[in-house]
C-alpha cells in the first residue's frame, strides 16, 4: 500500500502551504536528519471553486475534487486530504470515487476534541461551514458534540475575514480582535472550546490568543497525513 500523501489544496494556496509546512516539520522530528514526506500535491484554482461556492453549484465542486483526487490516486498517492474544511461538504462524494481513503477534516477534529474532554465546541469557519449542517451534524453523530456557531453579525465578520484577508495573506491586530470577542461571547454562553474550522484561521488566532481552548483543524489534519504515512493512523479517521 502506498503511504504516498495526497493533497488537494489551493483552497486558498495559504493555508495549503501551512499543510506543506506543518507535514514535512513533523516528519523531520519523527525520523530527524533530513527526512520529509512523500506528498502528491493539486493546487486547484480557488477562484474557480468559489464561483461554484457563491452559485450553489455544489454537484460542479464535487466532480471538480473528485477528477483531482482520482488524478493523485493515479499519480501514487495511497490517502487523500482535502485541505479545506468549507470543501467536507462533499468529502463523502469524493471519498467513494476513490479506491484508497480520504481522511476527513471532522473526524480528525472530533477525535481531538473527544480525547481532550470537550463537550460544546464553538464552530468558526466560512459561512458555508457554520451555516450548513454537514459539519455540526457530523459531529453530533459520530463523537455526541454540541457544536455552536456565533450569531448572524458574527458568521458575516468571521467569514468576511476569512475570504477578504485571510485567503489573501492579510492578518490584522484588529481582526483577531473582533475573532476573541466572537469566542468571549460564545464561553458565555457554555462553549468550552473553539474549532478553527476553517484552514487559514491559524494565521490570525491560536492558543495564546484565544480565551477558549483552540483546535487548529488545519495542524490536526497535517497530523493524522503523518500519521497516515508512518502507518499509525487510527481507522477511525478515514473515511471509505
Amino acid at each position: 500500500m502506498s503511504r504516498t500523501i495526497g493533497l488537494i489544496g489551493g483552497m486558498s494556496w495559504e493555508s495549503t502551504a501551512v499543510y506543506y509546512k506543518e507535514i514535512n516539520e513533523l516528519v523531520r522530528d519523527r525520523r530527524g536528519g533530513l527526512a520529509s514526506a512523500d506528498i502528491l500535491l493539486h493546487s486547484v484554482n480557488f477562484d474557480e471553486i468559489v464561483a461554484m461556492q457563491k452559485a450553489g453549484r455544489w454537484d460542479l465542486a464535487e466532480q471538480a475534487l473528485a477528477d483531482t483526487a482520482n488524478g493523485l490516486v493515479k499519480a501514487g498517492a495511497g490517502c487523500i486530504l482535502i485541505c479545506t474544511n468549507t470543501m467536507h461538504l462533499v468529502a463523502d462524494t469524493v471519498a467513494r470515487a476513490v479506491p484508497v481513503p480520504l481522511l476527513h477534516i471532522v473526524d480528525v477534529v472530533g477525535h481531538a476534541l473527544v480525547e481532550a474532554g470537550m463537550r460544546k465546541p464553538l464552530l468558526l469557519a466560512t459561512r458555508y461551514t457554520m451555516e450548513q449542517d454537514f459539519y455540526r451534524d457530523r459531529m453530533t453523530a459520530k463523537f455526541g458534540l454540541e457544536t455552536i456557531v456565533p450569531e448572524d453579525a458574527d458568521r458575516i465578520a468571521v467569514h468576511d475575514i476569512i475570504f477578504d484577508e485571510l485567503c489573501c495573506g492579510i492578518v490584522k491586530d484588529t481582526s483577531r480582535a473582533r475573532y476573541v470577542e466572537v469566542i468571549e461571547k460564545a464561553a458565555g454562553q457554555g462553549a468550552d472550546c473553539v474549532i478553527l474550522g476553517c484552514t487559514e484561521i491559524g494565521m490570525l488566532i491560536d492558543d495564546k490568543d484565544s480565551p477558549l481552548p483552540a483546535f487548529d483543524s488545519t495542524k490536526l489534519h497535517a497530523r493524522a497525513a503523518v500519521d497516515f504515512f508512518d502507518g499509525s493512523l487510527e481507522v477511525e479517521t478515514v473515511a471509505a
